[in-house]
């Protein structure tokens, strides 16, 4: 498609790809160009358009700019638009990349060779489809930074000579998601979690550290399973709890993860094909009288996983220690779930890959787990809808077909849809889940323990009684209000004295009705 003004929108629209706009308006920069080439492409998150007042505002999904912020309606204007103010959106680059005519971009290149929104477009072009354009390397301009890290979270970055600039994107050509900063992120952020984390654990024995971090660990593996609605034999969550415990220790690589998945399943994997997939998947059901697919979301082609895979592996080694922790787990662990590369199994390897993070990057105090997969439990709803940000935006590119095992066969190429996305809103929900877990979960368990054994203390101060009973009593008393039923009495607790049930019910309330 050649430089033409008419290709892009000349009036204000209501309706764009069915989607609303808050008012008359012209879109412009990623939406410009989705439309202008004809682009399939998930949309962005927030799309942007020129309106008529004289302030901006955003509103269900659109960031409606004034006048003055009109960009010139050819390539260039809407390239330089969607980068000075939308950020990158890799997806939507490669694919507006591989559709223009590679003339008209080395001629805008060659018109503003010191332009450094010139020289960021020449190299992600050229990064994007592996394909250099017939251009001599630059010679002057200062090194500008491929991604502005004022709008989105960047790697260290590494100088590219050959376009005079700092490539700073957190990932390789194989996998690198995005995400933006936020005003929530960044108060995240400031709130270092990771000493408060420290802080709560810091003024309590070792034995009572101990003990809580062995009750969290079992509470995450026992939430892992629940999340994915099953119930499995208790081996089975003791086994993935010792594998969450050992997360981070062990760098990431293909047989890491394909171990993993054997300890999820279990020796019983009759019926499941372990390892990579070498056909479809999908999420969803199956309609109920002709068990076709209806898919809530479509996994990656079997035939990009191994560079799928390989893109997780190498942005876990390369680039997550260059990012916040949090941001960096999310990326991972999202990444990995949308891409589903086995046939059983996903859910939990993606949330066991949020603890390879936090504990390979030190942000746990050491043999501490933070119950994240309890956070997200209770807050299912929610885990689900931030899936959906993307999964929805996904599916309706996805051509598909079913097959004769009732599967999806994917018609396209989908595999940069895994690569690229923005993964800003699993950031945002990741945090609020860690936090939950130092501010509410870390601590209500450090202070039960500490209530339990005073209330151990004075019961044993009492009377002679194992461990095991004492349990069983306070677990009585827990489960009937603080009184011992008269099931208890007659039977497990029959040897104590009517004074003894007031003191040890006295204890209890004393003990555990503190604020």
């Amino acid at each position: 498609m050649g430089h033409k003004e008419s290709q892009y929108f000349s009036e204000a629209v209501t309706v764009f790809q069915e989607k609303r706009l808050p008012e008359a308006a012209i879109p412009v920069g990623y939406a410009a160009l989705i439309h202008g080439y004809n682009l399939p492409v998930p949309l962005p998150r927030t799309l942007s358009a020129i309106g008529t007042r004289h302030s901006i505002f955003e509103k269900d999904g659109w960031r409606i700019f004034t006048p003055r912020h009109m960009p010139d309606t050819t390539l260039e204007g809407q390239l330089v638009f969607a980068l000075k103010y939308e950020g990158l959106d890799l997806a939507v680059l490669k694919r507006l990349f591989e559709a223009a005519n590679p003339q008209e971009i080395e001629a805008m290149i060659a018109d503003k060779p010191t332009s450094s929104y010139m020289r960021r477009i020449w190299f992600l072009y050229e990064w994007l489809l592996d394909k250099r354009l017939d251009l001599p390397d630059a010679k002057t301009g200062s090194y500008a930074e491929v991604l502005d890290t004022k709008q989105q979270y960047a790697g260290e970055g590494k100088n590219s000579t050959r376009h005079r600039v700092k490539n700073n994107l957190p990932g390789t050509r194989n996998f690198c998601p995005l995400v933006f900063r936020t005003p929530e992120l960044e108060s995240y952020i400031e709130k270092n979690l990771a000493g408060r984390a420290q802080k709560a654990v810091g003024s309590i024995s070792a034995d009572i550290l101990a003990r809580t971090a062995a009750f969290l660990l079992l509470k995450d593996s026992k939430s892992s399973y629940a999340i994915e609605g099953e119930s499995p034999p208790q081996d089975r969550i003791q086994r993935w709890g010792r594998a969450i415990g050992e997360a981070g220790k062990q760098p990431l690589d293909l047989p890491e993860i394909l171990r993993l998945q054997k300890i999820v399943i279990g020796h019983d994997n009759r019926f499941i094909q372990m390892g990579l997939r070498t056909e479809g998947g999908f999420v969803g059901e199956h309609e109920q009288e002709s068990r076709l697919p209806l898919p809530e979301h479509i996994s990656a082609r079997h035939e990009d996983l191994t560079s799928l895979v390989q893109g997780l592996i190498d942005f876990d080694n390369q680039y997550a220690a260059t990012l916040d922790s949090v941001i960096a787990a999310s990326i991972l662990a999202f990444g990995f779930v949308y891409i589903h590369p086995f046939e059983d199994g996903n859910g939990r390897i993606h949330r066991y890959l949020i603890h390879h993070i936090l504990s390979e990057r030190g942000f746990n105090p050491p043999g501490v787990v933070f119950p994240v997969s309890a956070a997200i439990l209770e807050r299912i709803d929610e885990y689900r809808s931030v899936l959906e940000t993307y999964s929805k935006r996904l599916l309706p590119l996805i051509e598909w077909e079913p097959t004769d095992k009732m599967n999806v066969r994917v018609l396209n190429d989908t595999g940069d849809f895994y690569r690229y996305f923005d993964a800003t809103p699993h950031a945002q929900f990741l945090y609020s889940c860690v936090e939950q877990t130092i501010d509410v979960d870390l601590p209500q368990e450090i202070e039960f323990l500490r209530r339990y054994d005073q209330f151990k203390a004075k019961i044993e101060a009492l009377i002679e009684m194992p461990a095991s009973t004492v349990d069983l009593l306070f677990n009585f008393l827990k489960q009937n209000g603080g009184t011992l039923s008269k099931r208890a009495r007659e039977r497990e607790f029959s040897a104590l004295k009517e004074k003894e049930i007031e003191y040890i019910a006295s204890a209890y309330a004393e003990i555990f009705s503190k604020n």
